[in-house]
């Protein structure tokens, strides 16, 4: 039985990741912080789960984690990943997003090199870069504290694997989302907002910038992604991606058409929600992942769209 070990268990991404690693007799350790509210929404569904406290800020907790368990892979999915929140908290941002990761992989190099390591990088690593669509060479503009966190972590993954030779690989994951995507996001608020509106709770839905564009696929479909890289012969980044992007507006349109409902009724623009700087378009191209993973994205926007609206009108409902 081959053990993964996943940082970031309670978020979307652990939650899919773990599902499919458990369908594949794996043993999952999932990695998660001490909080004063445990957050288990996501994964009590997972009984032959194994949690365990560990911490990116305490290096001594992440070598205890990897001397006992010798993981086969690791995937790190931890972070503080919410673009807006960065910019409050851009030292935590850091801590979190950025160094996390390198404790991380100084734990493993020094104590169990044999294990092969997923990091999480971000599409918002490429910014407002004049390369459309981005693939793993386009360049670089990070446009907020949390995406230069997430290129930090990326270029570290780059110089492990150069100078140390762990297999240690970037997945450059464009948005992905799903049902369990948090209410902080665009795409969960959006269709929860449109559930809210269609159920009479509210009449009006409050949203910053409509026209910023996003590759945006399911969440279930990236995790299948992260997995085959570490199952490669050779440690490469890869893009993620559908190749296709929409704007805020599209997303709006198409989840109050789910409902029948027409969003121009229902949706005012506030000004306080802007990013203060704005990523206008990221679209990517997963060419590399097509050719060498065999992925495909499954689940088309439309779809994704309204699945969300969907559950969000069953949870609203119970």
């Amino acid at each position: 039985m081959r053990t993964a070990l996943v940082t970031g268990i309670t978020g979307q991404d652990g939650s899919y990741l773990a599902e499919q690693l458990l369908e594949r007799g794996y043993r999952v350790v999932g990695v998660h912080r001490r909080l004063s509210a445990e957050n288990h929404w996501r994964i009590e569904h997972l009984d032959a789960l194994v949690l365990r406290y560990a911490d990116l800020h305490d290096l001594g907790s992440l070598y205890d984690l990897v001397e006992e368990y010798r993981p086969d892979e690791i995937y790190n999915l931890a972070a503080q990943s919410f673009v807006p929140t960065s910019w409050t908290q851009p030292l935590l941002t850091a801590e979190a997003t950025g160094l996390g990761l390198v404790r991380l992989l100084e734990a493993v190099r020094r104590v169990h090199p044999a294990a092969r390591v997923y990091q999480a990088s971000s599409s918002e690593m490429f910014g407002n870069s004049p390369d459309c669509p981005q693939n793993e060479d386009s360049r670089f503009a990070p446009a907020s504290p949390y995406a230069c966190a997430k290129l930090y972590a990326h270029m570290m993954v780059q110089n492990y694997r150069q100078a140390h030779g762990l297999f240690v690989v970037s997945g450059i994951l464009f948005n992905h989302e799903s049902p369990r995507r948090g209410l902080e996001f665009v795409t969960r608020k959006v269709a929860h907002g449109v559930a809210r509106v269609h159920l009479g709770r509210v009449d009006k839905l409050r949203l910053g910038n409509l026209t910023a564009r996003r590759d945006w696929g399911f969440a279930g479909d990236y995790t299948q992604a992260m997995w085959s890289m570490l199952q490669q012969d050779r440690a490469r980044d890869f893009v993620v991606a559908t190749g296709v992007d929409h704007s805020v507006e599209d997303l709006v349109r198409l989840a109050f058409e789910t409902l029948g409902r027409d969003w121009r009724e229902h949706v005012e623009q506030d000004p306080r929600l802007f990013r203060r700087n704005e990523v206008v378009r990221l679209r990517g191209d997963a060419s590399r992942a097509r050719e060498s993973l065999g992925w495909e994205p499954r689940v088309q926007f439309p779809d994704l769209v309204r699945m969300m609206v969907e559950a969000e009108v069953a949870r609203l409902q119970v």
